[in-house]
């Protein structure tokens, strides 16, 4: 079959051949990219503030990433760790239990996604408190399988024609003061949960991202967090927390727990984990994560072995390139750059995020009870056709979210902001 040198007849091709339900955010077809930068099969270049979905922390094809998973093929490509072990699920496993904050001893378990990595998190739940009940928040995501579209707290395009959902899942609202929603309204509903709809002593897990991601990037605030760990400890409820898009230094600090001070019971891990490579991972406390049998967890491609090799060569370049220190560099930058453009266009009515986990809140006039979903669409749209790649997000539909992998140049990242500046020009004439 012969090979279309253009978007346009690859698009064809794509809609022809692939089911409608995936969405495509930008036709371009890519055959290359290096660290921030992207090239599709014309030759365009493009900016990369995507990351994959805030998968490439480490950035495109980082020489490191590459040697280990090069060297890791030249021995074995699959073996199922389940059938017949290998050294850097059980290396990987060690060092993750050493990363993740709290003094607790830790145990691992290694699997292929995000949302694989929530369903085990709540099987684990269960097993160790013997309760059914899972509380998650308004906003939240937590994958596409029937699990984690129960816990998702967002109907559209999520959860639309494919229930029945599990039962036993409860929303609370989330904590966010540009919405209107105080943290105590958000504690006064989950005591009103309690009181009307499931006793504490049925609830297994309360399972939150501390800094929502397709929600729209709202922050749990320190003392939020710390409430909620209080609770589940006069409950005997575990917290569950969901980094999957906030982990491994995206915020500034290796998890966005930290900046809380707490110790989650769970945590569930992915995305930026393995550069680039197919793998999620179960953190928690050890006496929490020996409640399942032997038999009770895994999957035939679970902990890959190629994926290991690619995260072990993560976790040393979370160091070797301080890591941490710029996602908070680049954040500083995104954000005095978009604030300079606040200053010039009245449809920016917030920028927040912790590190490098930043958003722009797009509203009419700067009302912030007023949304701007569509100008987000078409700046999305305009920004793409200028050679930046922007991710929207939000619970109303309004919000672009900045995850440029954190090793990305400072005039790389000028540069973006630069075709920014262009494309809300453009769409706003």
């Amino acid at each position: 079959m012969s090979h279309p040198s253009s978007n346009r007849e690859w698009q064809a091709r794509r809609e022809a051949a692939v089911v409608q339900g995936v969405g495509t955010l930008l036709p371009a077809f890519i055959t290359r990219a290096e660290n921030a930068e992207l090239w599709d099969v014309e030759g365009k270049r493009y900016i990369d503030f995507a990351s994959g979905i805030a998968v490439l922390n480490t950035g495109h094809n980082h020489p490191k990433v590459v040697a280990a998973v090069r060297a890791q093929l030249e021995h074995f490509s699959h073996t199922c760790f389940q059938v017949t072990p290998y050294s850097s699920y059980v290396e990987l496993a060690e060092r993750l239990n050493a990363l993740v904050p709290g003094p607790t001893p830790k145990r691992t378990l290694l699997l292929s996604t995000g949302a694989e990595a929530v369903e085990n998190a709540v099987k684990i739940a269960r097993a160790y408190t013997g309760r059914p009940g899972v509380i998650a928040f308004k906003g939240g995501f937590h994958g596409r399988t029937l699990m984690g579209m129960a816990l998702t707290g967002k109907v559209a395009p999520y959860k639309a024609g494919f229930g029945p959902f599990p039962p036993e899942i409860y929303h609370l609202p989330f904590p966010c003061d540009y919405l209107g929603i105080s943290e105590e309204h958000a504690l006064t509903a989950l005591e009103a949960l309690f009181a009307a709809d499931i006793e504490p002593t049925r609830v297994a897990a309360i399972i939150i991202e501390p800094v929502l991601g397709e929600g729209g990037f709202y922050v749990a605030a320190p003392g939020f967090l710390q409430a909620l760990r209080r609770l589940c400890d006069q409950h005997g409820i575990l917290l569950i927390c969901d980094e999957i898009q906030s982990g491994f230094c995206r915020t500034g600090k290796t998890f966005a727990c930290e900046y809380a001070g707490i110790e989650p019971d769970i945590m569930t891990l992915a995305k930026s984990l393995a550069g680039g490579f197919p793998l999620s991972a179960v953190v928690g406390k050890e006496a929490v994560m020996n409640a399942a049998k032997p038999g009770g967890l895994g999957g035939t491609y679970a902990g890959s072995p190629i994926a290991c090799a690619a995260a072990l060569a993560v976790l040393d370049l979370i160091e070797e390139e301080q890591l941490n220190q710029k996602a908070l560099a680049q954040g500083e930058q995104l954000k005095a750059g978009l604030h300079r453009l606040a200053e010039r266009f009245g449809c920016i009515g917030q920028i927040r995020g912790p590190g490098a986990m930043v958003a722009m809140e797009l509203v009419k006039d700067g009302d912030a009870t007023r949304p701007d979903p569509d100008l987000t669409k078409r700046l999305v749209a305009e920004a793409g056709q200028r050679g930046l790649v922007l991710l929207s997000c939000g619970v109303r539909g309004n919000v672009i979210r900045f995850l440029a992998p954190l090793t990305t140049p400072a005039p790389l990242i000028a540069e973006g902001l630069y075709l920014l500046e262009q494309s809300l020009e453009a769409v706003l004439a």
